[in-house]
């Protein structure tokens, strides 16, 4: 005998299995987008309440933990001018940073055009040994024979110190980035370059050095950034506190009680963070995202 007909609906021969199936798949995919909406919007929040905290805690009177609506006043500002370390600690972290920043924006050139040009035994060993143990061996694990070297060398309390030790700790890792750039350029254009007679400076500076700006912009803005947050060399180097940068000087910003003073906190962490948006916005209207040389490929 032969099995009845499976149940259909009307004209179009549709199941209502077919139906109640299709109606399943309609709702995960609806709860699937409401999720991954939600999920977005709950990481969204998650940074962004903090950045409005930053933009409305400096103008309020009575600075709180929670983002609200400011009283507005600008008495933060003035508290915070009538500190004498505050804006010197600014100027501190310039130099810091800006020393820092050129110092392996230089040495990390020389070395990665070096690197790239010349070949080496075991040159990329040497060059993935170097990245391996600055990531594993950081600044902080080789705090004591840093202190140690920087005591017999009569940099304790001295920003050339601090300066040092840091371009060290940042010169592996931006001399593998630059690599990659160094490798880019074309060697003809060297060559031509050689055979009117330049010397290899000259080939450096008005060859290589165009051709790889993007690059250098870009560890100039990573080592400036990594030297203007950072906290524990110059807090362990530097003795004297018109020689401390922002990020030691912030750590002083308590009440007699011990408890943290928002007021000069938050104010002082907006104009902290102005400079560094500043160069990240300047360098991004200038080179974009773009991390290739100027050669069009």
């Amino acid at each position: 005998m032969n099995a009845p007909p499976a149940e259909t609906s009307g004209e179009t021969g549709e199941r209502p299995g077919d139906r109640h199936a299709a109606g399943l798949d309609g709702a995960r995919r609806l709860l699937g987008t409401v999720g991954f909406y939600t999920f977005c919007s709950l990481v969204l929040a998650f940074f962004t309440v903090p950045l409005l905290w930053l933009a409305s805690a400096p103008f309020d009177d009575t600075p709180s933990i929670t983002a609200s609506l400011p009283s507005f006043t600008l008495d933060n500002f003035e508290t915070l001018l009538d500190n004498r370390y505050a804006l010197r600690s600014l100027g501190n972290s310039t130099i810091l940073a800006a020393g820092t920043g050129a110092l392996v924006v230089v040495c990390s050139a020389l070395a990665a055009y070096a690197l790239s040009r010349v070949r080496l035994p075991g040159r990329d060993a040497l060059l993935y040994s170097l990245l391996l143990l600055s990531s594993i061996v950081t600044g902080t694990a080789a705090m004591v024979p840093l202190f140690n070297l920087a005591y017999e060398l009569d940099l304790i309390d001295s920003q050339l110190g601090v300066i040092l030790v840091l371009s060290g700790g940042l010169l592996p890792s931006a001399v593998f980035i630059l690599k990659d750039f160094m490798d880019g350029t074309p060697r003809s254009y060297e060559e031509s370059a050689q055979v009117f007679g330049a010397s290899p400076l000259q080939v450096m500076r008005h060859v290589v050095v165009p051709l790889v700006r993007p690059g250098l912009a870009t560890i100039a803005v990573w080592s400036v950034a990594q030297v203007w947050g950072n906290f524990l060399i110059p807090f362990l180097l530097l003795r004297s506190p018109e020689k401390s940068p922002a990020a030691v000087v912030m750590y002083t910003f308590y009440t007699e009680g011990g408890q943290p003073d928002l007021a000069l906190i938050s104010t002082f962490s907006l104009l902290y963070s102005v400079p560094v948006v500043l160069m990240f916005l300047l360098v991004s209207s200038r080179y974009g995202f773009r991390f290739h040389g100027g050669i069009k490929r």
